[in-house]
């Protein structure tokens, strides 16, 4: 974690940074370009330290980092900027998964690989010739949470939503794995509310204030597309002495890890940032040595809760 936030940090200050393979400053021969959503996100700052992590023993190559701060266009900008300046491969996070098209199109002129990671693009279509995604089923996490909250119920209740941004395939997809789930298992759970906090703490709390407002007592559950809005969520129900809401989120940062423990949160989805960061590593190595790889690599979510947290730590 301590590396990932000094990552974090440097980027931050320095708006983009170039690394060596084995982090080196400067040196290396082959230089990737890797375009962030928002440095100010924590899972993708973990993403990115696995990703500089893949290279440290490949010095051969020299990696630059570019803070997109959730503008699309900012993002098609960087990515041709990178292509002006020689790079041979691309990782993208992208900022709207609708509005890639420009980004695509952009490596396939440039004739080299392109690697999206974390959220997908391409949903159920086939990816181009030369485009990778590296990531996670996204429905699943939904599937998962809500059937660890639909039994802390004992399937009955209402839950709040809260989801991520509305653009992005993963807020999409989490909160229908929880909607198709509620159908299908627990008929007797009722979605209160479901509103878009933009997957940020501050908004998770501002959101749940409101809800504890206005559903009392009939609110038993919330689900945070992401950890860092349940966890605002959670900091809402402490503050309003509610102890009878369960709440559980996605990606089983630390602090989550943190409040499932000490029963603040009751469960939160793995999205495993080592396995995303490295697979995107090792997609743009297989790439430009032309050696085979499948289109696609899926990263698994598990389900964390006091169970098994001691497994996690």
């Amino acid at each position: 974690m301590k590396k990932a936030l000094v990552l974090i940090a440097v980027l931050l200050m320095a708006g983009g940074m170039v690394f060596g393979g084995g982090g080196q400053q400067k040196g290396g021969k082959t230089l990737v370009g890797y375009v962030c959503t928002n440095f100010n996100d924590t899972f993708q700052g973990y993403i990115m330290e696995e990703f500089k992590g893949y290279f440290t023993d490949k010095p051969e190559f020299t990696l630059e980092f570019q803070d997109a701060q959730e503008d699309v266009v900012k993002q098609q900008d960087q990515v041709n900027n990178l292509i002006s300046k020689g790079a041979k491969a691309l990782v993208v996070v992208p900022v709207n998964t609708s509005a890639m098209a420009p980004i695509t199109k952009a490596a396939q002129d440039a004739k080299i690989p392109l690697v999206y990671v974390n959220r997908n693009p391409f949903g159920e279509s086939a990816l181009p010739a030369n485009v990778f995604y590296v990531g996670s089923q996204e429905i699943v996490a939904g599937q998962l949470q809500m059937e660890a909250m639909g039994k802390a119920l004992n399937g009955q209740g209402g839950v709040c939503i809260l989801i991520g941004k509305l653009d992005n395939e993963g807020a999409i997809l989490r909160t229908q794995g929880n909607e198709d789930t509620i159908k299908a298992k627990f008929p007797n759970i009722k979605v209160l509310a479901k509103e878009a906090g933009d997957w940020q703490r501050d908004q998770g709390q501002r959101l749940t204030e409101n809800w504890i407002t206005a559903y009392g007592n009939n609110l038993k559950g919330i689900l945070g597309n992401n950890d860092e809005m349940a966890l605002g969520a959670a900091a809402a129900l402490r503050a309003a002495g509610r102890t009878d809401v369960v709440v559980m989120g996605v990606d089983a940062i630390p602090d989550a890890r943190a409040a499932v423990g000490s029963g603040v949160m009751t469960a939160t989805v793995l999205q495993d940032s080592a396995g995303q960061g490295r697979g995107a590593g090792a997609a743009v190595y297989k790439a430009l040595n032309k050696q085979s790889q499948d289109s696609i690599t899926w990263v698994p979510f598990v389900l964390i809760d006091k169970s098994n947290l001691s497994q996690y730590q």
